[in-house]
């Protein structure tokens, strides 16, 4: 009996069988996590110009394998960003503009991550006289001086904090001596420094930019708690948008607030040691 071709069957079905056999020998963790790209966030200037992310981001990507990409903007174009599905979470800092930004159901729970304070700059021979720690009172003086001051002026948190302290001065700088400019803080810094103005900043992007670009421009009013900065992520809302990351966005929210990711943001600092920001994850 030819027995040929029984064997050329048998072996033409172990071929046709073996890719399946490949595939299903392949574990389902070679799979890279961001295979559908990376995670988005939408973040600050603050937080991106201060070196945070150049340290926080590589040790989650090495806990996760996810990758984020970061689109740093001022908090409300951060928000709007949320608002329109093009972007997977927000790291901002803006608390009542993102507690809206629950309620209204476009992320979902706030969680707080980081600190540091904002902080008023300006020449050090300081004309205005605003050195010390009332920054109401410093506003006041400003406006009623006559003093140039630099504004972000582009809805970033750090503007919207701006006009909260003209509002409580009751005073606001008008013509010639108030700038708006629409730019991100390192922008914003290097104005005030080139024509020697007053301007607010957070203290992370103060402390990075003016040692890296050798400001002569001096920290003049700190400690007040109006100047207080808290920074919080949201993922967003997957049931107003099915295509955003809500399982990699949990991840990293998960993580961020963890004594791991907390211990990253703990241990930042710039060249000359100081801390840039304060962990409180909540």
């Amino acid at each position: 009996m030819n027995r040929w071709p029984l064997m050329s069957l048998a072996l033409i079905t172990l071929i046709l069988a073996m890719p399946s056999t490949l595939l299903a020998a392949t574990p389902l963790s070679a799979a890279p996590a961001q295979a559908a790209g990376p995670l988005t966030m939408a973040s600050t200037t603050s937080t991106q110009n201060s070196g945070l992310f150049e340290v926080l981001l590589p040790a989650f990507e090495k806990h996760s394998g996810i990758k984020v990409h970061v689109i740093a903007v001022g908090t409300g174009q951060a928000l709007g960003m949320a608002r329109r599905g093009d972007a997977d979470l927000v790291f901002v800092h803006d608390p009542e503009a993102e507690e809206q930004f629950v309620r209204e159901g476009w992320g979902l729970e706030r969680r707080q991550v980081m600190y540091n304070d904002f902080v008023v700059v300006g020449p050090a021979a300081d004309p205005a006289k605003v050195r010390g720690r009332d920054a109401v009172a410093a506003f006041r003086r400003l406006a009623a001086a006559g003093f140039p001051f630099v504004s972000r002026g582009d809805d970033s948190g750090t503007h919207r904090r701006e006009l909260a302290l003209w509002r409580q001065s009751g005073a606001k700088p008008k013509g010639a001596s108030y700038l708006e400019i629409g730019q991100g803080m390192e922008q914003t810094l290097r104005v005030a420094n080139e024509r020697q103005l007053y301007t607010l900043t957070d203290r992370g992007t103060w402390l990075a930019t003016r040692e890296r670009e050798h400001f002569s421009l001096q920290l003049l009013v700190e400690g007040d708690p109006a100047l207080y900065n808290q920074y919080s992520v949201i993922a967003v809302n997957p049931a107003r948008f099915l295509h955003v990351k809500a399982k990699e966005a949990q991840a990293f929210i998960a993580w961020v607030t963890s004594s791991a990711g907390q211990g990253v943001i703990g241990n930042f600092r710039d060249r000359a040691g100081n801390r840039l920001f304060v962990p409180n994850a909540r």
